[in-house]
């Protein structure tokens, strides 16, 4: 894990000097970037493997930094603010955050949603390319790439990763709490209907591609991804 590195965006030095310490204890190496600006510039030329980022920031917020890197990276980004809002939650769900951690906190939390978010974004100590294959669907969660009869199609970072999460659990019902939990990654304190909203347009992109597998719904409970033959 010594190869990982995490950015560390905050304008408190204390925080910066204090996450550096911890990450560096569990062998990640870190870059620090002390603005929005200087976040985006550092990304570029640092290409870290996650990301720490605050909200409230000089020059560009991290709202802005968020919306800049997902333009051309799916680097994992975890919010670290002071701003406990709902609106705030569901702006970091949004805009593609992998996970949100309100201050004060504690170091030892914050490094654990870090192996987790890494983990689940397959930058482990026994990294390993990621995909499943079905009849007429390709999913790579690695390079984040949807197949559907051959055809690649363009999907936004949580649809794919609830697609290959579901794809790589066939026939297991997950309850909308449990998606939310597993692929979104932190607690989400607002409408659970957000999961129905991203399995509405993944059926609209994976209609009618194949009898064998079926995004479906269980009433009352949730979803899973129904496989019908076991040859895939």
């Amino acid at each position: 894990m010594a190869n990982l590195k995490v950015m560390v965006v905050d304008d408190d030095n204390n925080i910066c000097e204090l996450l550096s310490l911890y990450l560096g204890k569990e062998g990640y190496s870190t870059v620090i970037a002390s603005n929005g600006q200087e976040a985006v510039d550092r990304f570029e030329t640092e290409k870290p493997d996650l990301i720490l980022l605050d909200i409230m920031m000089p020059q560009l917020d991290g709202w802005q930094v968020c919306r800049r890197i997902r333009k051309t990276s799916q680097c994992p980004i975890i919010m670290l603010t002071a701003k406990g809002e709902l609106f705030d939650k569901v702006l970091g769900l949004e805009l593609g955050a992998d996970d949100y951690i309100v201050k004060p906190f504690e170091a030892k939390e914050v490094i654990a949603r870090v192996k987790a978010v890494l983990r689940r974004c397959g930058l482990s100590q026994q990294e390993e390319k990621k995909e499943v294959n079905y009849d007429n669907l390709y999913i790579n969660i690695e390079n984040y790439e949807l197949r559907v009869r051959g055809k690649q199609i363009d999907t936004p970072p949580k649809e794919m990763e609830l697609i290959y999460h579901l794809a790589s659990n066939p026939n297991r019902v997950y309850t909308r709490d449990q998606l939310l939990d597993e692929v979104w990654g932190f607690e989400y304190y607002g409408d659970s209907r957000t999961v129905d909203v991203h399995i509405k347009r993944l059926r609209e992109k994976l209609e009618g591609a194949s009898e064998q597998w079926v995004l479906k719904t269980v009433w009352g409970v949730g979803y899973k991804f129904e496989v019908k033959r076991t040859d895939v």
